[in-house]
């Protein structure tokens, strides 16, 4: 090992606001303070800090780019109160025309040095190349003997930055990143970065932003690792943090660390009460409102808004019609209670009996079918919506990713309302995470869902003894069919092979298909797998393609 006496490097893993420069900057500021107070001489913050991540088509706006430059300098001069400490601020930068995916290193109240990222990414819920120009300059600076490299992001997924850095003398190569979560995504980044960093002696600082930002959500989990790709600082998940790491030449002098990673289960939860918390409280929604029907999926969505939001600013609706069995109103009432919401019940029959009276003579000739049960839940929808708009409160919808998935739900009915927290959730880990959520002591609500919620079979209640396997395949055949099909891209042969009957495999695949135009107008809703329907999933509504 080295002897130098090196720097410290803390990481400030940051909530930020897309367009927020003045809070993002004063934000970046109270971290810079807390870590020099701490002994810091090296503060690193997430991807384009200063903007938010992702800015989207902000970054067409060329005013952007002049108010952060205007925003970065004033924060320079902020920080010119900390001599010696070099501070690493994500910013969009325009130069002639071109715009660039930047990092400014800032030090005694200038810019001593700006990296623009190299690898822009492009798929998934990516699409950087519509905005940013690449560049292939390493930027490297030196603190009390040891030598930095800067990359950023998706620079770290691939060889050629981190070995640009290398040969540019850098010994620590500082990632701010905006990596948005899926599922069990902290140990997929630990074997990227050990496969294309540390594999080249390169030791890492990788921070991560956290917090909600429209349908993404970033999990934070920063981390350090070693020359060896050993991890010497985990940070914490879901919640803002500040880390510390001493160095000693190119070496972290953190205790290296054992990182097992939270069940699937939690981190979706956590997830999603993050996504909550920061959909409605960024955009200054005073609460939220939810259809609640004594079923599993308005169960988890209620449990979620009360530990995003509290008990007091969270509304649960019960509308009940003459479909709607006992147990269900019961169950309702009761998970109500045990989160200490306000409950209302609306009684639909009178509306639909109305809607129905002035159909009857134009659906003369026609035999009942599915209109029927949809007018039901198009009731529910505009209920739900009119108490939106009177109480200024966003109406969470309730709709699984099996149900979106295979088109089980009604277009300005249960699909109504502003923000969809569990469309990107199989209703096999729906029942999953409940069962969590109800074991775990994380949260101070103890057990908030009923038992019998989760024993029950699932229904719509739209008509008398219905269930959802009326209509669709058991969920456990119809979630893995989907998962293979959906989220790993598999063909429909290659998905009966894997036992799969091949009749159902078609069905499930033409439901998909056909339920295009629905999903298209469904809400914003929070993405927890690498492959949600929205921005990862692109396919065309007029489409003849079949497989």
């Amino acid at each position: 090992m080295d002897n130098r006496s090196g720097p410290i490097v803390a990481v400030a893993q940051l909530n930020c606001v897309v367009g927020d420069l003045a809070g993002n900057a004063a934000k970046i500021l109270q971290a810079a303070t807390r870590a020099r107070e701490a002994g810091a001489d090296v503060v690193v913050t997430p991807e384009l800090s200063l903007v938010g991540y992702p800015p989207e088509d902000l970054l067409l706006r060329p005013s952007l780019y002049i108010d952060a430059r205007r925003e970065l300098d004033a924060l320079a001069k902020a920080l010119s109160q900390f001599q010696g400490l070099f501070v690493l601020v994500g910013f969009p930068e325009m130069i002639d025309a071109r715009r660039y995916n930047a990092v400014a290193v800032i030090e005694g109240g200038r810019v001593i040095g700006t990296y623009h990222k190299h690898d822009l990414p492009n798929y998934d819920v990516f699409d950087e190349q519509r905005y940013f120009t690449l560049d292939n300059r390493p930027f490297t600076f030196e603190v009390k003997g040891t030598r930095f490299g800067v990359n950023i992001c998706e620079d770290t997924w691939f060889r050629y930055a981190p070995d640009a850095s290398r040969a540019a003398g850098a010994e620590v190569l500082l990632v701010p990143n905006g990596s948005p979560f899926h599922m069990d995504k902290v140990h997929q980044r630990h074997d990227v970065m050990r496969e294309n960093v540390t594999r080249a002696g390169l030791a890492l600082v990788y921070a991560n932003m956290v917090g909600g930002q429209d349908e993404l959500v970033f999990d934070g989990g920063s981390f350090v690792l070693d020359p060896t790709g050993a991890v010497t600082l985990q940070m914490r998940s879901f919640e803002e943090d500040l880390g510390l790491v001493s160095f000693q030449g190119a070496m972290p002098l953190a205790k290296t660390l054992s990182v097992a990673g939270a069940p699937l289960e939690e981190q979706v939860y956590r997830a999603l009460v993050l996504g909550v918390r920061d959909y409605l409280g960024k955009n200054r929604f005073k609460g939220a409102i939810i259809g609640l029907s004594g079923g599993v999926d308005s169960a988890l969505t209620l449990a979620v808004a009360v530990d995003a939001l509290g008990a007091d600013k969270v509304r649960a609706v019960m509308m009940p019609s003459r479909y709607t069995a006992d147990i269900s109103l019961n169950d309702a009432g009761e998970m109500a209670k045990r989160v200490g919401v306000q409950y209302d019940e609306i009684a639909i029959a009178p509306m639909v009996e109305a809607f129905e009276a002035m159909l009857k003579p134009h659906f003369e000739g026609f035999k009942e079918d599915a209109t029927e049960e949809n007018i039901q839940a198009r009731v529910r929808g505009t209920l739900l919506m009119a108490l939106s708009n009177k109480t200024g409160r966003i109406v969470l919808t309730t709709g699984n990713k099996s149900e979106m998935a295979t088109g089980y739900c009604t277009l300005y009915g249960d699909m109504a309302g502003g923000f969809a927290v569990i469309k990107d959730i199989l209703k096999t880990l729906v029942y999953r995470v409940c069962v969590w959520r109800n074991a775990t002591e994380a949260y101070a609500l103890r057990d908030p869902i009923p038992e019998r919620i989760l024993t029950r079979a699932p229904s719509a209640e739209l008509r008398f003894d219905q269930t959802d396997q009326d209509s669709l395949p058991p969920y456990e055949i119809l979630d893995a069919i989907i998962k293979q099909y959906m989220e790993e891209d598999r063909s429909i042969d290659e998905v009966v092979a894997l036992g799969f009957e091949r009749a159902l495999v078609e069905r499930v695949v033409q439901l998909l298909r056909i339920n295009e135009y629905k999903r298209r107008q469904a809400p914003v809703g929070i993405r927890v797998t690498h492959r949600a329907f929205g921005r990862d999933w692109r396919y065309p509504i007029t489409n003849r393609y079949k497989e």
